[in-house]
């Protein structure tokens, strides 16, 4: 396990600067079907959208193939690829009925709710380390057993800006606390969050291109995650929890809350050991999910493309 500074940036222009393939009027279309005719109606659609991504996007179709391999453990088929897709596709397309508050249509179950319940109690914020698999939006819906939970996402300006134009496409009354991280007071919103008990959300699995990495085994092959996330967590002292919304199908969604690191009793001359050791930790849950849910990491590129050597 060893950090590397430079190794982020090829990947980091590999999938932030994809060609963006959201579009608000077809989004406020989906939305009109969705909410008017129903979810069966506008899944309906969802089965199109993936044909499309595995016909037309080949680049995207090579990474999610060579991703299945690693996690089905052998030569991923076209109906693999297909499933991906469609997964996504249905998650993306949840979001709909999640940010307009119809969670009576899902099924959801909650794994980890007493741990997650137990530091809220404590009222000191605490930091959810995601990743881009399953919903991260499903979370809305445990505010009915959790009524104290606030919830803030921490991500880069441009997704920031994306995030917004996409609740105001479904929903312009939907509010959702984002911060935007590159900015000199960025640390500062995101302590008054916490100070505040609020939830500070992070999607632990990409870097922007100028964070430090730290080289881990995943899926049987090297991969580099980022240092950013954790370290914001340990200079803040705050625990953190691993938190997967995975869809399992239909309209069953499950949400894990797993033990990750508790930063608030670490001493300053640990913290980078112990933020190693976080890191570590992230990267076996990831795995975990990974080898139980394969189609729900959305990872349409190739994740271990600057670990030199590796074999999709």
């Amino acid at each position: 396990m060893m950090s590397q500074p430079a190794s982020s940036e090829a990947k980091a222009t590999s999938w932030k600067d994809a060609p963006e393939r959201s579009n608000m009027p077809m989004l406020r279309i989906m939305s009109w079907i969705s909410l008017r005719l129903g979810r069966p109606a506008g899944r309906v659609v969802l089965h199109l959208i993936a044909l499309y991504f595995l016909l037309f996007a080949p680049a995207s179709h090579r990474a999610s193939r060579s991703y299945l391999n690693r996690a089905l453990g052998r030569p991923a088929k076209w109906m693999d690829s297909y499933r991906h897709f469609f997964c996504f596709a249905a998650t993306i397309h949840d979001r709909i009925y999640l940010i307009n508050k119809r969670f009576d249509l899902f099924d959801i179950e909650i794994c980890g709710e007493e741990t997650i319940r137990t530091l809220l109690a404590a009222d000191q914020g605490l930091f959810l380390m995601g990743a881009h698999m399953g919903s991260f939006e499903v979370i809305r819906a445990i505010g009915r057993k959790v009524p104290n939970l606030r919830v803030a996402m921490a991500m880069h300006e441009d997704n920031a800006q994306k995030i917004n134009a996409m609740l105001a496409a479904i929903n312009p009354q939907a509010g959702q606390d984002i911060i935007g991280l590159g900015h000199i007071d960025s640390m500062l919103q995101v302590r008054e969050r916490l100070d505040d008990g609020t939830v500070v959300g992070m999607l632990a699995d990409r870097t922007l291109g100028e964070d430090k990495m730290t080289q881990i085994n995943l899926l049987g092959a090297a991969a580099d995650f980022p240092n950013g996330p954790f370290r914001m967590a340990a200079l803040l002292h705050r625990p953190v929890l691993f938190m997967a919304g995975l869809y399992l199908g239909g309209n069953r969604y499950q949400i894990h809350f797993e033990a990750l690191a508790d930063f608030s009793q670490i001493p300053t001359g640990q913290r980078a050991a112990a933020v190693q050791t976080a890191i570590t930790r992230y990267a076996a849950l990831l795995d975990q999910h990974c080898r139980a849910t394969p189609y729900n990491w959305f990872n349409f590129f190739d994740f271990w493309q600057s670990a030199p050597g590796q074999k999709p």
